[in-house]
């Protein structure tokens, strides 16, 4: 399986790259993970509402630039579904189980998604109900990813 991390910004915590950089090594067995990173726009501290659409769908345009056409399309968004990590295993192997071997989560900048990247998911997914820093969510995403691959084969993995 193929599986891209698309975000806006560049990840700056050595922490949080350490973090994913163990997961990454941890998932080599179970599929190919690439994270990609677009530029975030630059922007003042105040915006108009008209200005943060416009930061919006320039970052749009870089994150769609980025996912490849035949990719099942995860959007992290804190209205998604939020799902158990069974729940999300299932998902994967489903989708493995039915072809689907390209994967991408797109996880967006300060300011949010643009309606474009909105209606490319596939499916809307939430980590959490709480905010969470975009940068933080991409260690929770890659470990979620592997835990649920651990999940699938019946491997352990610490609770």
């Amino acid at each position: 399986m193929n599986i891209s991390i698309i975000a806006v910004g560049k990840l700056k915590e050595k922490y949080l790259k350490l973090g994913i950089d163990e997961y990454l090594k941890r998932l080599t067995p179970y599929a190919k993970v690439s994270f990609i990173e677009v530029p975030d726009e630059k922007a003042p501290e105040k915006l108009s509402a008209q200005e943060e659409e416009q930061v919006k769908a320039k970052e749009g345009e870089r994150l769609l630039a980025k996912i490849p056409a035949d990719a099942y399309v995860f959007l992290l968004d804190l209205d998604g579904k939020q799902l158990t990590s069974e729940a999300f295993a299932q998902k994967l192997d489903e989708l493995a189980t039915y072809g689907q071997s390209k994967l991408a989560f797109v996880i967006g900048g300060s300011l949010g998604l643009s309606p474009d990247v909105r209606k490319r998911a596939d499916q809307k997914l939430s980590l959490s109900k709480m905010t969470l820093p975009h940068q933080l969510a991409r260690l929770l995403l890659v470990e979620q990813v592997y835990r649920g691959f651990k999940i699938n084969r019946g491997e352990v993995y610490h609770k």
